[in-house]
C-alpha cells in the first residue's frame, strides 16, 4: 500500500499543506502515523477523495494550475479498468481529471493502481502515462 507524507498530498491535489491538515482534523481524510513518525495518508483514501473533490472543483484552485497545451502532470491513478488488450487509467492532477487509453499490458508494466503517483504527458489529442 502507498502511503503519502502531508506535503504530497498537497501538492498532488494542487492545495496547501495546512488545507490537508484541516481535512485530516476533520476526518475528511483519514491519516495514520508513517514509518518515519509522520502523518501519512493512505493511497487509496487518497484516490477517494480525490475524486470527490474532481466532482466538485474549487474554481480558485483551477484558476492557480492553468498551464499550457503540452504539459507533464504528476497526479494520483485513481482507477484503472482493464480487459484483456486496453485499459483505462484515470488519474487526478491537482484539479484535473485526465483518462488514458493503453494496452493493458502498458498499465500491468507501469504497476497503475488505485493509489499511484503518474505522470500524465498531455500533446495534443494524446495522453501518456508514466510513473516519476
Amino acid at each position: 500500500m502507498s502511503l503519502f507524507r502531508i506535503s504530497e498530498v498537497a501538492e498532488l491535489l494542487g492545495v496547501s499543506d495546512d488545507t490537508v491538515r484541516r481535512w485530516v482534523d476533520a476526518e475528511r481524510l483519514p491519516a495514520t502515523t508513517g514509518p518515519d513518525g509522520r502523518a501519512a495518508v493512505a493511497g487509496t483514501d487518497l484516490a477517494a477523495l480525490a475524486v470527490a473533490l474532481a466532482d466538485d472543483p474549487d474554481p480558485a484552485v483551477v484558476r492557480r494550475h492553468a498551464v499550457s497545451a503540452r504539459n507533464r502532470l504528476r497526479g494520483l491513478v485513481t482507477g484503472v479498468r482493464k480487459d484483456t488488450v486496453m485499459a483505462q487509467v484515470e488519474l487526478i492532477c491537482g484539479p484535473y481529471r485526465v483518462v488514458s487509453l493503453m494496452s493493458a499490458e502498458a498499465a500491468d508494466d507501469l504497476g497503475l493502481e488505485p493509489g499511484v503517483v503518474a505522470i500524465a504527458s498531455v500533446k495534443s489529442t494524446s495522453v501518456v502515462v508514466e510513473r516519476p
